[in-house]
């Protein structure tokens, strides 16, 4: 809560990527009981103690990540508020949102190496970049898995 009002609709989520899904942390678990049912129906050795096992550490891990994913690699964006991970930005502090980035050998435009919005060294994997120019005249990377539609938001928001 940031303690200021925002105005009624403020919060509502135009944009939202979770980063990763819950089911994920099903999958060795289910691979698991496959492969117990497998062997319960064709052969003598049953690995009682070792498929379940597997199932466990394979879930707990696959928790792990989805955790970490859900907090550093996700993207919320509301009429007010741009969150990238575990940073937030006020819609208003953007000035413009930048045009894609030329597949060429050319200089890359100066949004290309600006800094990663999320607290996060690069844009994440799987996720493409979106250049921002702040006021102020800094440049940020924001990114998101469907980045056409978040600039596109953005850039109404901006625009508006």
């Amino acid at each position: 809560m940031t303690g200021r009002a925002e105005p009624r609709g403020a919060s509502e989520p135009l944009f939202h990527e979770p980063g990763a899904r819950w089911r994920t942390v099903a999958f060795g678990p289910v691979f698991c009981a496959v492969a117990l049912i497998v062997e319960l129906a064709t052969g003598p050795v049953v690995h009682w103690f070792a498929l379940p096992a597997l199932a466990i550490v394979l879930a707990g891990f696959a928790y792990l990540m989805v955790t970490a994913a859900r907090r550093h690699v996700s993207v919320d964006l509301t009429r007010t508020v741009l969150r990238q991970g575990t940073e937030e930005l006020d819609v208003s502090d953007i000035e413009a949102v930048l045009p894609p980035a030329m597949d060429s050998w050319d200089e890359p435009q100066r949004w290309e190496t600006a800094r990663v919005l999320g607290e996060l060294a690069n844009t994440p994997r799987g996720r493409t970049a979106i250049g921002l120019r702040l006021r102020g005249g800094t440049f940020v990377r924001a990114w998101a898995k469907d980045a056409d539609r978040l600039r596109e938001l953005l850039g109404e928001l901006v625009g508006a």
